[in-house]
């Protein structure tokens, strides 16, 4: 089931809303987890129930793991340091491995054949949705737990944490101290109307961002890439920086989709999208891209290889090697691969000669990070080194004319007749990038708005647009990752 569709507005989640406030109000409040559980189950089994296998495996895994690192299990001799070691590595490699299988045996085999010359066959897996989110979310738990950062808890409540529908697709990435301590608050039970609204709003709005926005710069960006071998240079152009705004209102319409969709329920999420395009170097990016992830990371991978406890050049190889396992995180390909790579070789830099990059105007700052993250999130959408390098040729071989046609259809509208059509697509991303730069976003909007008659109204308004478009649903991008 995804957000932007309509039996999950007029159906799942009235229900969903309504069921658990009522039994928090009759006080019923382990039936009500119970209950979340439930439409949470639906929500990740809806599209095929032969997730919830996945989901529910591991899920019974990792909480089995956390018994006998609290010794709830009575198995007392996982108290031991070595045995408690033994067993992280041991729901590590559980983790890693069904991971690795879904979403990375076929990508090994390939290159086995390739490098090697062998014939070993790829298989037809199906991947479990959110299968990274999940991955590290548990991973994460188990480590809380080995370190006894976790106590006794229920079953419910862990499972719950981890396919609790707002984030079990794409995030955020919950730590445990996220989460869990609010499924035992009191003062939780009870509607919220501040936090009511606020949610409505930033789910409406994330809504908009993604239907309204993010799809129909898709649109342009998708039959652009279908016919890349006929487009000019101004085409190729305008299609990176289409999928630059595509991939930005998709991430964070999600990211502010789930934050509502939780304040809604009476939780808070942490953020996980804060304008990082207003970035003016690549450390500032990463530290409002994805903020979760970069969390994740820096917490369990990068302060367990020291971090920059050890040295200059000891931080800078901790650093590359973070930023291409993130790489990897997001795809089994090379692409993506060399993604990470670019991104860390280019904050490496930054890091290494910060005295230089201080001086220089922060708008050239500026300039110089957009354009990397332009340059870089081609190889998000080709997915694949050799369409990467097809791009870039096509905006190099200077080829300067009209936008094609077919891309230029999906920006027309009679209202806009007058404007030449050539011009509109143009137009259209220059307007967006404008409020992208200079704008709130919706998290902060929604927190200093004063909800009045005209905030609602703009909220029913695109509320009432999003619906009428969604008969083009599509997927969120990071699904995919």
């Amino acid at each position: 089931m995804s957000f932007n569709s309509y039996i999950f507005i007029l159906l799942f989640l009235p229900l969903t809303i309504a069921g658990y406030h009522i039994l928090n109000y009759a006080k019923k409040f382990q039936l009500a987890i119970f209950f979340l559980l439930v439409m949470s189950l639906w929500f990740y089994g809806y599209t095929n129930p032969y997730y919830l296998i996945f989901l529910g495996g591991s899920i019974i895994i990792n909480f089995t793991f956390h018994l006998l690192f609290t010794g709830t299990s009575g198995k007392d001799y996982f108290s031991k340091p070595i045995s408690r070691k033994v067993l992280l590595c041991i729901s590590l490699i559980i983790n890693l491995g069904i991971l690795f299988y879904f979403k990375y045996y076929n990508f090994f085999v390939d290159n086995m054949n390739l490098f090697f010359q062998t014939n070993l066959s790829i298989r037809n897996l199906l991947i479990p949705l959110g299968i990274s989110f999940i991955t590290f979310q548990q991973i994460a738990f188990c480590i809380d737990s080995y370190r006894n950062e976790i106590y006794k808890l229920h079953f419910s409540h862990y499972a719950l944490f981890i396919s609790f529908f707002p984030h079990a697709l794409s995030g955020p990435i919950l730590m445990q101290e996220d989460f869990l301590p609010q499924l035992s608050q009191q003062n939780r039970k009870k509607i919220d109307w501040t936090n009511f609204s606020i949610g409505i709003y930033m789910f409406v709005m994330g809504l908009g961002k993604k239907v309204l926005i993010a799809d129909l710069f898709g649109n342009a960006v998708n039959i652009g890439y279908a016919n890349l071998s006929s487009l000019n240079s101004t085409s190729t152009l305008f299609i990176t920086l289409a999928y630059t705004i595509q991939i930005y209102f998709d991430f964070s319409g999600y990211s502010d989709m789930a934050v509502g969709l939780a304040k809604l329920l009476n939780f808070d999420f942490p953020l996980n999208f804060n304008s990082p395009y207003k970035s003016i170097t690549i450390i500032d990016f990463w530290e409002r891209w994805h903020i979760t992830l970069t969390r994740f990371l820096t917490k369990y991978l990068y302060i367990p290889l020291g971090g920059n406890r050890k040295g200059t050049r000891r931080t800078y190889i901790n650093t590359l090697i973070v930023f291409l396992l993130s790489g990897l995180w997001h795809g089994a390909s090379w692409a993506f691969i060399l993604w990470g790579l670019l991104h860390g070789l280019f904050l490496v830099v930054t890091k290494a000669f910060k005295t230089i990059f201080d001086r220089i105007p922060k708008i050239l700052n500026w300039m110089a990070t957009f354009l990397f993250i332009n340059i870089t999130w081609i190889l998000f959408r080709t997915e694949s080194l050799g369409s990467t390098l097809l791009v870039i040729k096509a905006i190099a071989q200077n080829d300067w004319g009209k936008i094609d046609s077919g891309i230029s259809d999906v920006f027309s509208s009679d209202f806009i007749r007058f404007i030449p059509e050539y011009i509109v697509p143009f137009m259209f991303l220059a307007i967006i990038l404008l409020v992208v730069l200079t704008c709130n976003n919706v998290y902060e909007s929604a927190v200093k708005a004063k909800y009045s008659f005209f905030t609602g109204a703009l909220v029913i308004t695109v509320l009432l647009l999003s619906l009428l478009s969604l008969s083009g649903m599509s997927t969120f991008l990071y699904m995919n990752f």
